[in-house]
């Protein structure tokens, strides 16, 4: 059984940090591609990061660049998100997903919130 369980979201003040997990199981972790993703109140989702499958590739978007780093640690089927200098407009349900384009599988996870205010 595939599972994607995101953890690590929460509360946060304004230039606070916040690390999120994606816990991954019932798939050759090292062979996906691993994303997170965010949708904001009102907003559509949208791709915050991504990291190749042994972690030599990554991507951010340009609203993120220099503030969020993506991780993957395939011994633990884990990817992480390490957020620094956390703005309002960071305020979303993040999600993670795993693609393997050769497979053609997809999984998501259920979201965690991340809410950053004072």
């Amino acid at each position: 059984q595939v599972q994607l369980v995101e953890s690590g979201g929460g509360l946060v003040q304004p230039g606070g940090s916040l690390r999120l997990s994606c816990a991954a199981s019932g798939f050759t972790f090292s062979s996906y591609v691993m994303t997170w993703y965010r949708q904001g109140p009102g907003k559509e989702r949208e791709l915050v990061t991504t990291i190749s499958g042994f972690g030599i590739f990554t991507k951010y978007a340009d609203s993120v660049k220099g503030r969020f780093t993506i991780s993957r640690d395939n011994a633990k089927n884990t990817v992480y998100l390490q957020m620094n200098s956390l703005k309002p407009e960071d305020t979303a349900v993040y999600y993670c997903n795993a693609v393997n384009i050769y497979e053609r599988t997809n999984y998501w996870g259920q979201g965690t919130q991340v809410t950053v205010s004072s």
